[in-house]
């Protein structure tokens, strides 16, 4: 499984399709270097995910790292190749389609009515701040 945290307000502004290239109106400097680092190296900006590794990096460590990203945690089961390893549990992808997520975890109820309209066919997860685990 992938994990990705995001706001919800860029839900809403990059729905369904998101990627790098629209999120740098709030980039901090220390941000945008790293941008251009990952360009350098990489050729493109990826998009960062979470990878589960059952016994060393699990769901709990998973959605708690993504929640300090953002109110919502979309998990996938695959994603779409190229995969780039960013760090040991760090991968990258040029684009990210939220609507093939497998899970919605949510740190709260504020969002619920409608990530479910707008995600019918996915499991939505609420999560409290204690226990980052829904299911």
């Amino acid at each position: 499984m992938f994990f990705h945290g995001i706001p919800y307000k860029y839900i809403q502004v990059h729905y369904p399709v998101i990627s790098p290239r629209h999120n740098t109106e709030d980039l901090t400097e220390a941000q945008k270097a790293d941008s251009r680092h990952l360009i350098e190296r990489f050729g493109l900006e990826p998009v960062h995910l979470l990878a589960y590794e059952r016994g060393v990096y699990g769901l709990k460590d998973c959605l708690t790292a993504c929640f300090s990203f953002g109110d919502v945690v979309f998990a996938f089961c695959s994603l779409s190749p190229p995969l780039l390893q960013l760090s040991t549990h760090e991968v990258g992808v040029k684009e990210l389609d939220l609507r093939e997520a497998r899970w919605i975890f949510l740190n709260g109820v504020e969002h619920q009515a409608k990530i479910q309209t707008r995600f019918p066919g996915i499991k939505v997860f609420v999560c409290t701040e204690e226990k980052h685990t829904g299911i």
